[in-house]
C-alpha cells in the first residue's frame, strides 16, 4: 500500500518519533524515557528521512511533546475510537496551521510539504506528521495504524502490507509471540 512517497515517509517519521521518544515497553522489556533525547529524536526522524541532520536538545524537547500527542492518535485507533484520533489530529493541524505547499529543494523534484516557511523545525514536523496521519485516517486504511499486540510491548506501527494483517511492531515481537505459543502447545495437558 502506498499513499504517496512523501506521505509514507512522514507517517514513518510519526511512528519513529513515537517509538523512540515515548516511554513504555518494547520487545518484552521496559522502555524508559531516552537518556539522550536529541539522539533519540534524530533516530525517530531518520526512520523516514535517513539523512536528516542531528537534532538539537531544544528541538528534541519540542519533538518529545509532539511524540506523546502522536502516540495518543495510535492509541485511539487501536481502541477503535477513530473519532478521538481524528480530533487529536485536527487539534495538531489547527495548532500548527498545517497547509500544503509544493516545494523543491536539495535536488529533489517538486513534492508536497505540509507546512509553510518560517516555522520551527519541531513545529514543521508536527504539522507534517499530523497531515500524514490525517491522510491515513481520512482514507479506508485508518485501521492500518496500530499498537503492537505482543505482551509487554506498546510500540506503534503503520501497516503497509497488501493484506493489512500486521499486528506487531516488528518481527522480534512476532517471533516472541509465536515461540511462546509453540512452547505452550508443547507443554500440553
Amino acid at each position: 500500500m502506498d499513499f504517496n512517497s512523501h506521505a509514507d515517509a512522514i507517517v514513518r517519521v510519526a511512528v519513529g518519533l513515537v517509538n523512540e521518544l515515548t516511554p513504555g515497553e518494547r520487545r518484552g522489556r521496559d522502555f524508559p524515557p531516552p537518556r539522550d533525547l536529541a539522539a533519540a529524536a534524530t533516530e525517530g526522524l531518520r526512520t523516514g528521512y535517513p539523512d536528516h541532520r542531528e537534532v538539537t536538545e531544544a528541538e528534541a524537547g519540542e519533538l518529545d511533546g509532539i511524540a506523546a500527542r502522536l502516540r495518543a492518535v495510535f492509541d485511539a485507533v487501536t481502541a477503535g475510537d477513530v473519532d478521538a484520533a481524528a480530533r487529536r489530529v485536527n487539534d495538531l493541524l489547527e495548532e500548527t496551521r498545517a497547509r500544503p505547499m509544493l516545494e523543491r529543494h536539495d535536488g529533489e523534484p517538486w513534492h508536497l510539504h505540509f507546512h509553510g516557511p518560517g516555522g520551527t523545525m519541531a513545529g514543521d514536523w508536527a504539522a507534517s506528521c499530523a497531515t500524514g496521519l490525517a491522510i491515513v485516517l481520512g482514507s479506508d486504511y485508518h485501521d492500518r495504524l496500530g499498537v503492537c499486540t505482543a505482551p509487554h510491548c506498546d510500540r506503534v506501527y503503520v501497516d503497509v502490507s497488501r493484506n493489512g494483517t500486521r499486528r506487531f511492531c516488528g518481527t522480534t515481537c512476532q517471533n516472541r509471540v509465536k515461540t511462546a505459543a509453540f512452547r505452550a502447545r508443547g507443554k500440553g495437558p
